[in-house]
């Protein structure tokens, strides 16, 4: 098992559909202990129930726009294990209006609003638990196409994802000299909670289904395995890299 005893704490599973959870899952299959945050109250069941199904060493809570919850959720996880293998960043969030429509149209706050959970969070994580990763640690997080490619209501999102990979590549630099690793998945859609708020999502899932190489759509087992390859020392010499599972479809041209 390539994460056995391995500390991995994920941010951002929501519930069984969540690609943080079919991370976790992954890694759980391979020896890691867990341990899940949840966002806010009204989640706190469903992370709960999933903790319990993986075995998972505990749950906490961490609103990611707040520094003073990620310092709480820091040393929450100092007094628990004392340091971290693996970080895992799947968190993001725009307001829905600004997911549909023209991207001139996105309002000052549902920008800033959108760079802050879905792009800056990163960096305040990898601040807050810099001290905690060991040696040889890796640091993940989720990007999409949207990032470098214009992606009809992806809007204020591809521009976060695009600030999130250029975080990817300053922080692999900063954590590099105490051999972590930092890097991004862009993964493929998915059908997953925040995906049900971008318009026209299901038409984005058949043209990935007609013109990617694989031709179908990624799953959830797709990614998780990246990630595991990312978390291991199998990608000992990957770091600053954005990693694209998508059954290929980020190769194409018209």
């Amino acid at each position: 098992m390539l994460l056995q005893g391995k500390r991995a704490l994920i941010f951002g599973v929501v519930n069984q559909r969540s690609i943080a959870y079919g991370i976790a899952r992954t890694f759980r299959e391979h020896g890691a202990k867990l341990a899940l945050s949840y966002a806010s109250e009204p989640i706190e069941r469903r992370v709960a129930e999933v903790a319990e199904e993986l075995g998972a060493d505990r749950i906490f809570k961490c609103d990611v726009t707040s520094d003073a919850e990620i310092e709480a959720a820091a040393d929450s996880i100092a007094s628990l294990w004392g340091g971290v293998d693996v970080l895992v960043h799947s968190v993001a969030f725009a307001n829905r209006e600004d997911l549909r429509g023209r991207f001139i149209d996105t309002s000052r706050e549902g920008y800033k609003l959108a760079l802050d959970v879905s792009s800056y969070s990163l960096v305040a994580l990898c601040r807050a638990f810099e001290k905690q990763l060991r040696p040889g640690a890796s640091v993940i997080t989720m990007s999409y196409y949207g990032s470098g490619k214009v992606v009809a209501n992806y809007n204020a999102m591809g521009v976060a994802k695009a600030a999130l990979e250029a975080c990817v590549r300053y922080l692999a630099v900063d954590l590099g000299a105490r051999g972590v690793r930092v890097n991004a998945v862009s993964a493929g859609p998915v059908k997953t909670m925040a995906a049900s708020a971008i318009a026209g999502f299901s038409d984005i899932l058949n043209a990935i289904e007609r013109k990617s190489p694989l031709r179908r759509n990624i799953t959830l087992e797709d990614i998780g395995r990246c990630a595991l390859y990312l978390a291991s020392p199998l990608s000992s010499g990957t770091t600053g890299d954005t990693v694209f599972v998508d059954a290929g479809y980020n190769i194409m041209g018209v």
